[in-house]
């Protein structure tokens, strides 16, 4: 039996010692020391020993067993440091090459423009307020004195989610002039900035989806020359002093009267052309629409629990595209929704 153990050690040692990954070293450890192994065959003979042979040939067993544990670690610890080594030397990194360079995002043109305009109203006293995109069509037409068979309410117009056309995309954001008097008394002083929803045509001027920044303000004695010289100031301080501006006489259900307000296109400087041809961004006309804007209609006041008598006020609402169009001096307003980084970059 001793010679058989010495032999188990010198077949083991060498085995290890050639075993190049942990697959083989775990075989031949099962081979060895497992419940079958060729050291456990051995020692189930020792009850054919005498009393005097199993301490000696116990002992010996037991540190054949040692050494054979003692090599399995010395060999698990060297292949994972070969192991190691190799998958270091094969994802190796040359700290020298320079890394590549991160670039620093910013925000949208159209948001600078909505960050400007809010910062502008906020220090005016005016409070910003939102409200839902998705919209009854009583907030959004009835009460602000839009009546039944109105062309804006028509289908043609408007993204209805009912049969009934009693809720919809929002078409401006108006409505939130309505709940804001609702919940609020006199003076007011709101501003709505959001997206809206119509069934336009995208060109240069107009797209489905735009955002409206709507404001109300609401008080005694307040007049069309407080609304007149609120929008002038605003403007100026958006676009610059030197900036033309342009009332003209319009009509809208829920103010009364009612204007609309042109800046000098950026493009053109007022002259319709440029290089010879139409200016594609104000069509020839030398003006764009920023806003539309009024006194407060009377039955718009009572809808909401106002007392006309007592209380007046102005209303307004721009098309926030338009405003960076003019303050960024972009020539075409499918630019702002395209996402192309060259033209982001510009800003």
């Amino acid at each position: 039996m001793k010679q058989q153990l010495e032999q188990i050690r010198l077949q083991a040692m060498a085995a290890l010692e050639a075993a190049d990954s942990p697959a083989a070293l775990e075989e031949l450890r099962v081979k060895w020391l497992g419940k079958k192994g060729e050291l456990t065959a051995v020692l189930k003979m020792m009850g054919k020993l005498s009393a005097e042979e199993r301490p000696v040939m116990g002992q010996l067993a037991n540190s054949v067993r040692a050494d054979i544990e003692a090599k399995l670690e010395e060999r698990k610890a060297a292949i994972h440091s070969a192991v190691l080594e190799a998958k270091l030397a094969s994802e190796a990194l040359d700290v020298t090459i320079p890394g590549d360079t991160v670039t620093m995002g910013h925000q949208h043109p159209m948001n600078m423009v909505l960050q400007q305009i809010k910062e502008i109203f906020v220090g005016l006293g005016y409070q910003v307020v939102d409200g839902p995109e998705v919209e009854l069509a009583d907030y959004n037409f009835t009460r602000l004195n839009i009546e039944e068979g109105h062309p804006s309410r028509d289908r043609s117009d408007t993204f209805y989610f009912s049969d009934d056309d009693s809720v919809l995309l929002r078409t401006q954001t108006s409505p939130m002039q309505i709940r804001f008097m609702e919940n609020n008394k006199p003076p007011l002083c709101m501003l709505a900035p959001g997206r809206v929803f119509r069934k336009d045509e995208a060109d240069a001027t107009h797209s489905p989806m735009f955002h409206q920044i709507e404001g109300l303000v609401v008080d005694e004695h307040i007049t069309m020359g407080d609304l007149k010289g609120a929008l002038v100031a605003i403007m100026k301080k958006i676009y610059g002093e030197d900036s033309q501006m342009r009332f003209r006489p319009h009509h809208f259900p829920f103010t009364e009267p009612s204007c609309e307000m042109d800046m000098q296109c950026h493009k053109c400087h007022g002259t319709g052309e440029v290089d010879g041809h139409v200016c594609s961004t104000c069509h020839g006309e030398g003006w764009i629409e920023l806003l539309g804007a009024g006194m407060v209609h009377p039955e718009v006041l009572k809808c909401c629990g106002i007392d006309p008598e007592k209380y007046s006020g102005f209303a307004f609402g721009m098309g926030l595209e338009r405003m960076a169009m003019g303050r960024m001096r972009i020539n075409d307003l499918r630019l702002i929704f395209d996402n192309d980084i060259r033209f982001l970059n510009q800003f």
